[in-house]
């Protein structure tokens, strides 16, 4: 069985994802474990709650990998723990993961946005840090940024919380640019806006249905120790 736990990231993801592959909601505390004893041999996660719930948790990570199951970890919730758990087997995608994995990124709240409820389908309403990033690194490559315009928008996107941030947003806050250029400027963010958690979420998606259905039997390096918090209920 596989699996892939995702929402604003890949909101269409039931529909790209074909009868091999089961798509669930954003995975919290619980979800993974829960899947593995269901009999999952390939989980994605994309996208986790971590607001109003208890976020999947690395144990429960370490117990599928402990057991042979493949668990792969892109774009938001899934780039955070796959950096973390890429050491015990966890497999890490795209350039979110890369940027958390060497320390690009530090901060969780770089994936953070504010999206519609998965009832009305999960899309996405304000910009993550890191689609700001991924955009203005592309425009500055295609220079289109005129010289320290690219950190005067990135320093305007840090400052605003991630309910609010949005391209109008950042270029209302940001600094130095003359009322009647707002516009163009805004423009030109909306039409070069690059979604890199939905790149990252797509590869991870082909990864997901090109893995094998199986559990792996190799010897693993570690070992997972026993402790009370093995069980889904301790969780």
């Amino acid at each position: 069985m596989k699996i892939i736990f995702a929402g604003p990231s890949l909101p269409d993801a039931a529909s790209l994802a074909g009868e091999a592959v089961r798509v669930l909601p954003p995975a919290t505390q619980g979800d993974v474990l829960a899947q593995v004893e269901q009999g999952a041999n390939v989980i994605g996660l994309i996208d986790g709650g971590f607001e109003y719930a208890a976020p999947v948790w690395h144990k429960e990570i370490l117990h599928a990998l402990s057991l042979g199951v493949t668990v792969l970890g892109a774009a938001s919730m899934g780039a955070l723990r796959a950096a973390e758990c890429h050491p015990f087997g966890m497999i890490g995608i795209g350039r979110i993961f890369e940027d958390y994995r060497t320390g690009r990124l530090v901060d969780d709240a770089a994936v953070a946005l504010m999206h519609a409820p998965s009832a009305l389908g999960s899309k996405p309403l304000t910009i993550p840090l890191v689609n700001v990033g991924a955009t203005l690194d592309a425009m500055a490559d295609s220079g289109l940024l005129a010289a320290g315009l690219r950190e005067r928008l990135e320093d305007a996107a840090n400052t605003i919380f991630f309910k609010r941030r949005t391209w109008r947003a950042i270029v209302e806050q940001c600094a130095g640019i003359a009322e009647p250029d707002r516009p163009q400027l805004l423009a030109t963010l909306l039409s070069n806006s690059i979604d890199q958690k939905r790149i990252d979420a797509l590869e991870l998606l082909k990864a997901v249905q090109d893995a094998r259905d199986i559990r792996s039997n190799a010897d693993l390096p570690w070992k997972l120790h026993s402790t009370a918090f093995r069980t889904r209920s301790a969780l």
